[in-house]
């Protein structure tokens, strides 16, 4: 029957504008989404390799055998996460090292602004900064293309080192409580630091930052990145009672 037969003037269902529900062969015809995903990439994979570096040096401060093993272990995690995202990177014919290294200086600021004097001092810095990274992240991946949010959700799975260090810390402060006052005081510094070095690296990079507050296609919403930074905020103070320290 005719009237069960597709019209002959009938047009297909418009593929979706939402950039989430876009795969990237996609998404990625869009100039801007593509150089922000460079972006977020090549940030993302210089973080990895700079927490591989940060978790190999924190290793030589492990007071015991099983402690330092633990850490190399976690800090190989960290390097296969890296070539992960290098091989997406050569993948779409972007050079990996010419997109890290717009964030290389920010990153290592914030490392050399923050360099841990002890152990316990490493430990919080990892489980607090990285932790803050990632929220960071899982943030902006609910604004990218189906594959690409795959990828990143994938090398932001928690390689074992927050439970590490929360067993750690909590153990270090019920010896010794003393320690609670001054660890704090490091993970409240450390805190102002992420944060910082995150919004300046958003305010360098224009497509990056565009991309943020949903300006490439879903509509610009600068109110949203403030309730972004509201929600890694507490996200942290949870982390801090997890940690026995007042945030």
């Amino acid at each position: 029957m005719r009237s069960m037969e597709t019209p002959d003037n009938a047009t297909e269902t418009p593929a979706s504008t939402k950039i989430a529900d876009q795969d990237w062969a996609t998404a990625s015809a869009e100039p801007q989404y593509r150089a922000a995903v460079v972006d977020l990439l090549g940030a993302l994979a210089y973080g990895e390799l700079a927490a591989f570096e940060r978790l190999a040096e924190d290793a030589k401060l492990a007071p015991t055998l099983a402690d330092k093993a633990e850490l190399a272990k976690m800090a190989s995690a960290e390097f296969h996460h890296f070539e992960r995202l290098t091989d997406r990177l050569t993948a779409i014919e972007v050079e990996p090292t010419g997109a890290m290294e717009p964030f290389a200086k920010a990153l290592d600021d914030f490392h050399r602004m923050t360099a841990p004097s002890d152990w316990l001092e490493g430990l919080v810095k990892a489980y607090v900064g990285d932790s803050i990274a990632s929220d960071f992240y899982r943030e902006v991946a609910a604004r990218l293309d189906t594959d690409t949010r795959s990828l990143v959700l994938a090398v932001l799975d928690d390689t074992g080192h927050g439970n590490f260090a929360v067993e750690k810390v909590r153990a270090a402060i019920e010896a010794d409580p003393r320690l609670g006052g001054r660890l704090a005081l490091w993970a409240r510094r450390l805190m102002g630091e992420a944060l910082s070095q995150a919004q300046r690296v958003v305010a360098d990079r224009d497509a990056l930052s565009t991309m943020l507050v949903g300006g490439v296609a879903d509509g610009f919403d600068l109110a949203e990145v403030g309730r972004m930074f509201s929600r890694i905020t507490e996200a942290h103070t949870k982390r801090m009672a997890a940690l026995g320290l007042a945030a």
